[in-house]
């Protein structure tokens, strides 16, 4: 080796990011290896590689001791300060030992060890880089499809695409250009694992971000999404500048907005509603074709029962329930469709006549016994006790060794107060 390879790894140090310190130290010890198998040896060997012009030194290594009981790694004080006078027992002694075609070999090491640490580190550049993304859109082309699993080229790595990340319905052809979604990177032996999906509902909110710049700078926020991929979303919006409407922005003039997203998504309708911080409103909005007579809430149970028209029950619930279970997971309650004469069938309710508007009502939750008991015991306990606040500092410190309870007398009053009720329970 020569100045010509110290030149060509400070050029590898450049282009691939890769530190010339670590490169020469994997080649110092790969190149030991090669030595001790090439010559036949176990001896303690160090190679060493001038970091300035390049040059290789193999030294054999022994350890002083005072009694040699392996020759090939020890050697005696007597031998040893021969050499040099200076040595003494628990040093190390080094000779060099360097073969004459000892630079065939070296060069040939040198070119696996820094062929592999390229592999490595453009992998694990590669990793850091997509790991960085996950729960991104990148753009990608079809490269191959295998068994219906699309491999997608995204330039420096490779994505999957896995059937049951297709959109239902989807063809997809070589050299189509795709958007994809990142969901998951994981390590292997081979290189980093892209898995991509084109049905996570990040995929729509994404989407939302690159067509709507209310959206990238804030003023309409996305609080939450709901899909069944290739049939129907729906998604809330809000936001807290009283004048933008997030629902127009999201739609766009004459629907270009939101157009561009069916499209991409290959038809896949979109209900966008406003997300509204009383359950009621955002349950009637979610239903989203149908129209609600009434919501009745529980938020014990944190459920909902909803009345529409008779002839708007089927719209309510959708195509096999999907436009009640996407609304039910968009709210993150329990809702169940009844029609207004269902409701009303059993004549023990008074009809309520809403004139075009969703009335909202709240079911008062009815207390078991048990739960009664728990509450007064409680309440009980609570009243026992004295008000701690009007005690002065020695009848708090009186009550706690009433009650067992240790307290600094150095400390304040609002100390000992909370170190009792602490102490108590409350």
């Amino acid at each position: 080796m020569n100045i010509e390879f110290i030149e060509a790894v400070e050029a590898l140090e450049r282009e691939k990011h890769i530190s010339k310190d670590m490169l020469i130290d994997a080649i110092e010890s790969a190149l030991v290896s090669a030595y001790k198998k090439n010559y036949g040896t176990s001896q303690n060997v160090r190679v060493s590689i001038d970091r300035e012009n390049g040059d290789i030194d193999v030294f054999m290594r022994r350890d002083i001791v005072e009694v040699v009981e392996d020759p090939f790694s020890q050697t005696s004080l007597e031998e040893a300060q021969e050499i040099d006078p200076e040595y003494e027992l628990g040093d190390v002694i080094e000779y060099m030992v360097t073969p004459r075609d000892f630079g065939r070999i070296a060069a040939q090491t040198a070119k696996q060890v820094v062929v592999q640490r390229i592999r490595e580190t453009e992998r694990g550049m590669i990793f850091d880089d997509y790991i960085s993304r996950q729960g991104e859109i990148v753009n990608g082309t079809v490269q191959r499809i295998s068994n219906d699993v699309v491999f997608v080229n995204m330039g420096r790595a490779e994505g999957i695409l896995a059937i049951n990340e297709q959109i239902p319905g989807e063809k997809y052809r070589v050299n189509q250009r795709l958007k994809v979604y990142v969901m998951d990177v994981k390590r292997s032996t081979k290189g980093p694992q892209i898995f991509l999906s084109r049905t996570h509902p990040g995929f729509v909110k994404r989407l939302f971000e690159l067509e709507v710049p209310e959206i990238q700078d804030g003023t309409v926020e996305i609080k939450s999404i709901s899909r069944e991929a290739g049939s129907r979303t729906k998604i809330a919006v809000c936001t807290y500048d009283e004048n933008v409407d997030p629902v127009g922005s999201c739609v766009g003039t004459r629907g270009a907005r939101v157009q561009a997203i069916v499209d991409e998504l290959s038809g896949e309708k979109i209900d966008i509603i406003n997300w509204s911080e009383e359950p009621g409103k955002l349950i009637s909005s979610a239903l989203s074709p149908a129209k609600a007579e009434m919501v009745l809430i529980d938020e014990y149970e944190k459920s909902a029962t909803v009345v529409v028209p008779d002839f708007q029950l089927s719209l309510a619930i959708g195509k096999e329930g999907q436009n009640v279970r996407l609304a039910a997971k968009l709210c993150g309650w329990k809702i169940d469709i009844k029609s207004h004469s269902q409701f009303y069938a059993s004549g023990e309710k008074e009809e309520v006549f809403t004139e075009g508007e969703t009335v909202i009502l709240k079911k008062e939750h009815q207390v078991s016994a048990e739960e009664e008991n728990v509450a007064v015991e409680a309440y009980e306990e609570t009243a026992a006790l004295p008000s701690l606040k009007s005690m002065k500092k020695a009848e708090l410190i009186a009550f706690a060794e009433e009650n067992g309870i240790e307290l600094d007398p150095k400390a304040t009053n609002a100390v000992m107060i909370e170190t009792i009720q602490a102490a108590m329970g409350e």
